[in-house]
């Protein structure tokens, strides 16, 4: 006799389907009349409303699919309602059959009979790109709409901090009293840190009901509902995003009463985007300074932050090399890379040739600027496929293929990354400007910090090459 699993799932994106007890049902109807024994340690049921777009976050569809890569194989078929209740996925359908099909495995659709044969197959293809096509159009009709919502400066997203939703529409509440206060000590000088400190101290949470963290103020002062606009984009994603530099992002005029003014709102951009050029990734302004290249310098093997070690004889080291996962040391003392850096820079005044960082830049094409964004989509990627293999997806074979193709990639962006054209300046206007910042740091009674603070001005990061024993600066 045949032995058999099910898969039950009720998606959000399907409002005409059996519930999850009616399905069981009918798939043990199936097997019953059929002669087929469905195990009953093998039913496999969804909790709550999953689409079926991709497998990612459907946990118990993770557990039959890792189940069924196992030999001897634990039963015959997977037993479902409809095909679209294994994926909506055309891609990822064809490729988990397929998985399954090499262990002898078949899925089969209890209200979708097959012919025998090829013809049957081809059956199958079709069914699985119409499923396909439904959820990509609904996709579509859905953000359609919303995008029409937006344009007419509709509410699109749960109101958020300082507004409730009444009759379709954004009505300030009791918080709003905190938001000018919020874009007013950021601009003032107060960090996103001790903004969420003060604030939560105050009684505002979040829309979940949580403190407030420096996350959440950031958000909040990009946010430009707060001058009475609605923000959308085109890719259906403005209301989570934190991408605000997205050229598809839509930007109306509500129908709501802003909070705070254009000037000041303008005002918070300008220094959030300058405060953005000058820390990079994980290097925060709140962060005490004791030296003047605090989170400036880079290793050349790993781009790892240079880190100090030694508080009687300050020297630096790579942050990684510490942790034993660089290979190369790039130890320098303290004050060589200090000398080395002055000296970097007044030789660069001297001679007009800046190294111009292009990460920041509107002149640079399209093309180029992307492959930072590349890179850290095959990261993602890398992190996924690991998931895969430690949830038992896929076997160690599979997950070193992948592996091994994703860092191709990214070694390959990075390549093309290094080559990307350095912008046009303004070499006398740049000159003027990093002669102020020498003669910030070369002054013996200013501190560490404002040494740090001017040099951030206009350096993005340096890079230290220990096999040559030199630096390499980029500028903003």
């Amino acid at each position: 006799m045949l032995t058999a699993a099910a898969y039950i799932r009720v998606s959000t994106d399907d409002q005409l389907e059996f519930s999850p007890d009616s399905q069981l049902k009918v798939i043990r109807d199936y097997a019953e009349k059929n002669n087929i024994a469905l195990l009953e340690d093998c039913i496999f049921m969804e909790d709550g409303g999953k689409s079926g777009k991709s497998m990612a976050k459907r946990d118990r569809f993770l557990e039959l699919i890792a189940l069924s890569k196992k030999k001897p194989k634990p039963f015959d078929m997977i037993l479902v309602w409809k095909f679209s209740r294994f994926a909506r996925n055309q891609e990822e359908a064809i490729t988990l059959k397929s998985m399954l099909k090499r262990n002898g495995i078949d899925v089969v659709s209890i209200s979708e009979p097959l012919p025998e044969g090829a013809f049957g197959d081809l059956v199958e293809r079709i069914i699985e790109w119409t499923d396909s096509y439904y959820l990509v159009n609904l996709s579509q009709e859905v953000k359609r709409g919303m995008q029409e919502r937006a344009s007419r400066g509709l509410p699109v997203a749960p109101p958020p901090i300082g507004y409730d939703s009444k009759d379709n529409q954004y009505i300030p509440n009791a918080d709003a009293q905190y938001i000018k206060g919020i874009f007013t000590d950021y601009l003032n000088g107060l960090g996103l840190r001790a903004i969420a400190v003060k604030y939560g101290d105050l009684g505002m949470r979040t829309t979940r009901g949580n403190m407030p963290d420096n996350r959440c103020i950031e958000y909040m002062l990009r946010n430009p509902v707060y001058i009475g606009k609605i923000r959308w984009s085109l890719d259906g994603r403005a209301a989570s995003t934190r991408h605000y530099d997205n050229p598809n992002i839509m930007i109306a005029d509500g129908k709501h009463a802003p909070i705070i003014s254009e000037e000041l709102f303008n005002a918070v951009q300008d220094k959030l985007n300058a405060q953005k050029r000058m820390y990079g990734k994980f290097q925060r302004r709140e962060q005490p300074v004791k030296y003047m290249l605090k989170g400036l310098v880079r290793c050349s093997e790993c781009n790892s932050t240079l880190i100090l070690i030694n508080a009687k004889c300050p020297a630096f080291q790579c942050h990684s090399y510490a942790k034993g996962s660089c290979k190369v040391s790039h130890c320098i003392s303290l004050n060589k890379a200090n000398k080395a850096v002055i000296e970097y820079l007044e030789e660069t005044v001297k001679n007009g040739q800046f190294n111009v960082s292009s990460t920041n830049s509107d002149s640079v094409p399209e093309e180029y600027a992307n492959y930072s964004r590349l890179i850290e989509n095959e990261k993602a990627k890398l992190n996924r496929v690991k998931a895969a293999y430690q949830n038992g997806i896929d076997t160690l074979e599979e997950y070193k293929q992948n592996k091994a193709k994703i860092l191709e990639n990214i070694s390959k962006f990075e390549k093309l990354l290094t080559k990307t054209p350095s912008p046009k300046i303004n070499a006398n206007e740049y000159s003027k400007k990093v002669l102020g910042v020498l003669k910030v740091v070369k002054d013996p009674k200013q501190t560490e910090a404002a040494k740090n603070a001017a040099l951030r001005t206009i350096i993005e990061k340096i890079i230290f090459i220990k096999r040559e024993n030199k630096f390499e600066i980029y500028f903003h």
